[in-house]
């Protein structure tokens, strides 16, 4: 702790008790009963509590449609149904899911948040083409996993804060434009009355804030990329 500030606008939020989430998804071939469905503050979408036949209990990402005494399952030869693991080897063209993992064995990766589906475009070699939320294409590997459905809690987007304190509570603090600024604090302060800032929206460090691409241009992942997200 050097008393920097690393990242603006953040801090004071409420505390939050951190939920284990299993992304993994790991327990294959064991049934496993819906036993509630909760909220979790540190994500978008709801989380389900699930315990397996053997007696554990996790908590798992909520697919929209997924109801208390549901049962899922993760294996290979699951059905289609919400809440279900499969590799994406096994799934069907078309199916809505989430919970994506990149890497075999990591984890869901892409795709948790409230509202969320990626769609199986089709499969080729030892890839299948995903079309994520974003619009992108990426190429990601048959035996990776994914998760059935897709991701509950869809009102979340119209969801108004309704009073600046909602969001004291998420722990995100005031932000001052800069064109509101002086000249010595942001790239766009001062000028005469009320300005615009007298050229294109920067940082306060002076890079573009509008449509700069910051993705590494060799970075190795880019040649699963298909077609970039719009």
């Amino acid at each position: 702790m050097h008393g920097r500030i690393t990242v603006r606008h953040r801090g004071g939020g409420h505390k939050r008790k951190l939920r284990i989430i299993d992304f993994k998804r790991e327990k294959e071939n064991i049934p496993a009963r819906i036993l509630s469905i909760e909220y979790d503050p540190n994500r978008s979408s709801r989380i389900a509590l699930v315990q397996y036949e053997d007696g554990e209990k996790r908590y798992i990402i909520s697919p929209l449609g997924l109801r208390v005494n549901d049962k899922i399952i993760a294996s290979a030869t699951a059905e289609m149904k919400a809440g279900n693991s499969l590799p994406l080897g096994s799934i069907f063209p078309g199916t809505p899911i989430h919970n994506i993992e990149l890497i075999k064995g990591k984890g869901g990766q892409l795709v948790r948040s409230a509202g969320g589906a990626a769609i199986i475009m089709a499969k080729e070699g030892n890839f299948a083409q995903v079309k994520l939320p974003s619009g992108e294409i990426r190429k990601i590997a048959l035996e990776c996993r994914a998760t059935i459905g897709q991701v509950g809690n869809i009102e979340y987007e119209g969801l108004s804060l309704g009073k600046a304190g909602k969001s004291r509570w998420l722990g995100r603090r005031p932000s001052v434009r800069g064109v509101a600024m002086n000249p010595v604090d942001h790239p766009l302060g001062g000028g005469e009355g009320k300005s615009s800032g007298g050229r294109h929206p920067v940082s306060p460090w002076g890079k573009s804030a509008k449509g700069l691409r910051t993705r590494k241009k060799n970075k190795a992942s880019a040649k699963y990329i298909l077609r970039r997200r719009g």
